[in-house]
């Protein structure tokens, strides 16, 4: 009869590596420590794309009152020195520093010609205002990956809907009665972050001295990861280039 000591044997001989890789990968991630900076650096940079720029054709199906006409949307909007518009920016993994401030106002997101305005924003996890400004109904969409974060019908305009954001991670926005119209959200645990000016530029400050990994997303471009250093009370610069700027990324980037 196996004794204690051999069944144990047996029960961790059958556990396979499969299994102990799902669980760890199950186990919730460390929380963000909230700590004084006092001899923190910064990070200024660029996010340049140096690629052919291709379009995406816009064919609005109903309102074209409220929406327009058919049109042509650049998939990429690169300004002087090829510089990115609009490219989300920040650290990964990042366990200590700042505490994350709340906002002056809550950020919103505006129905607005059939667009989402702000396209692209980063903003801490707490809420966002939902707004329509159409005199048309929209029902803004908000996922999480696959997992809906919220679901908002918009019957009138100047609506204003507050809704909750528990979870950071970049959310996809999308209006279920005008399916051409989309827009990004970056919700943060951290402060860590910044979206790229019409030149490309950004600026992470009040960084812990240490070693990084930067990420660069765009949403038709491929996700960029690099290493950053951060010294004491230093200045870092860093340029990072988008590469691979396709419809087909927005596509894999909505699923």
């Amino acid at each position: 009869m196996p004794t204690r000591r051999s069944r144990s044997m047996l029960f961790a001989g059958s556990i396979s590596p499969a299994f102990v890789l799902t669980t760890l990968l199950s186990l919730p991630a460390a929380a963000y420590e909230s700590v004084q900076v006092t001899e923190g650096g910064t990070i200024n940079g660029k996010v340049v794309y140096q690629g052919d720029i291709a379009t995406r054709k816009i064919i609005p199906t109903k309102d074209p009152e409220t929406c327009g006409g058919i049109r042509e949307e650049p998939l990429i909007v690169v300004g002087g020195g090829k510089g990115v518009q609009g490219a989300v920016v920040y650290l990964k993994d990042s366990q200590k520093g700042k505490g994350l401030a709340k906002p002056p106002k809550n950020p919103e997101i505006n129905n607005l010609n059939c667009q989402f305005d702000p396209h692209v924003q980063a903003i801490p996890v707490g809420s966002i205002v939902v707004v329509n400004s159409d005199p048309v109904m929209h029902n803004t969409h908000g996922f999480l990956g696959k997992q809906t974060v919220f679901n908002q019908a918009m019957p009138t305009k100047g609506m204003r809907i507050e809704k909750p954001i528990r979870k950071a991670g970049m959310m996809r926005i999308e209006c279920d009665v005008h399916g051409w119209m989309l827009a990004w959200v970056y919700a943060a645990e951290h402060p860590y972050h910044a979206v790229t000016g019409k030149d490309g530029s950004f600026s992470i400050p009040d960084v812990p001295p240490g070693s990084y990994t930067l990420v660069a997303w765009q949403e038709a471009a491929d996700v960029t990861e690099v290493p950053v250093t951060v010294k004491p009370k230093e200045a870092t610069q860093q340029t990072i280039e988008l590469k691979n700027a396709t419809e087909q990324n927005i596509e894999l980037k909505r699923k």
